[in-house]
């Protein structure tokens, strides 16, 4: 779900003359076709449906499982899509790896229905808010079912007990896997030390016997069915399992967590700018975000759709959106090519640990 140290002058002085060919290159969007890479199940397809009505335009939809997942795709060709759904660090890598490109917000005027704290909490990988629009948002917690656990649930350090051997599951993901490791020994989950990366995997080592398996959308699915006690989920999946199965509930811990964000962006080499412009416009649209948030229940940065849920409960829910002032949350940063190998070597030791 998540470098630039180029200076804030330098950009400016660059996007001034970026925006401008952006908004005006000839032949951009003229072919009637959009492309579309997105995190599955993350979108009501009506509202494809609905775009295509109003504009016109033609969108091919594809959809992709990790952040990593889409960076190969995209390292291949940056204009095999033109507009994509990444998180947070990978926005920060699209940047720094010049994979996406500046958005000429002059032609994406829904974009004022984003709240500006979500565009404070992007600044952390989109300095200046240049490159991205959020879309969702969230935490990462504990989803556990109450008829099962009996202990308090408030520290991630129930992970690790023996109680709910075979119960438990984890997140097959290197970042989020390694975030509660990290948190657990209160350690940043960006760092780069070695000694605290190590010490993550040899309790993520130690806490492998317990796993019952390490997944990602199937983590709602087996919780709301009854098949494990504890699973590490996204605030967005909660809120769906929850009205599902009143079992079950859904915790931040203590120690802090990781805060989310997704974003629209456009790719470098784009052959559609202007669809992609439109496309992004659209899901920023008070009506649409309203529409995604009710089917994808993952909570939406737009004002405009926040003040329109008729759902009391889920209005004032803590889970969809809770008081970033009283929670210890960060955002994951891209960490350099050396920091993905940190990470990825220790998860390899991890996955292949007997």
């Amino acid at each position: 779900m998540k470098k630039k140290l180029i200076s804030v002058a330098l950009v400016s002085a660059m996007l001034i003359g970026c925006l401008s060919a952006c908004g005006s290159s000839s032949g951009q969007g003229d072919n009637g076709k959009l492309y579309v890479y997105n995190w599955g199940e993350y979108i009501d397809e009506d509202v494809i449906e609905q775009f295509e009505e109003e504009t016109g335009i033609d969108v091919v939809y594809d959809m992709f499982e990790t952040n990593e997942i889409m960076f190969a795709k995209l390292a291949q060709d940056t204009s095999a899509y033109d507009v994509i759904c990444p998180s947070d660090y990978m926005i920060q890598k699209l940047i720094e790896k010049d994979m996406i490109q500046p958005l000429n917000f002059t032609n994406i005027p829904n974009a004022k229905n984003i709240g500006d704290e979500y565009f404070k909490n992007s600044e952390v990988f989109d300095p200046g808010n240049r490159y991205s629009v959020p879309y969702c948002w969230g935490t990462v917690g504990i989803l556990y079912n109450k008829t099962m656990v009996t202990d308090p649930v408030n520290s991630w350090d129930i992970l690790w007990d023996p109680k709910y051997s075979g119960q438990i599951l984890m997140q097959d993901s290197v970042r989020d896997a390694f975030m509660v490791a990290l948190i657990k020994n209160g350690y940043s989950l960006n760092t780069t030390d070695p000694a605290e990366i190590e010490k993550a995997t040899q309790d993520l080592i130690a806490q492998k016997p317990l796993v019952q398996a390490y997944v990602i959308d199937q983590v709602r699915d087996k919780m709301i069915g009854g098949e494990a006690a504890l699973g590490v989920i996204y605030s967005g999946e909660a809120i769906y399992t929850v009205r599902e199965n009143r079992d079950l509930e859904y915790v931040v811990p203590d120690e802090g967590s990781n805060i989310w964000i997704d974003s629209w962006v456009i790719t470098k080499g784009s052959k559609n700018v202007s669809n992609a412009e439109k496309w992004i416009d659209f899901m920023c649209r008070g009506d649409i975000a309203l529409k995604n948030f009710e089917y994808i229940t993952y909570s939406t940065p737009n004002i405009e759709a926040q003040n329109n849920i008729e759902d009391e409960d889920i209005k004032g829910s803590k889970v969809a959106f809770p008081d970033l002032s009283t929670m210890k949350l960060e955002a994951f940063k891209y960490l350099g090519d050396s920091g993905d190998k940190l990470y990825n070597d220790a998860w390899m030791k991890v996955k292949s640990a007997n």
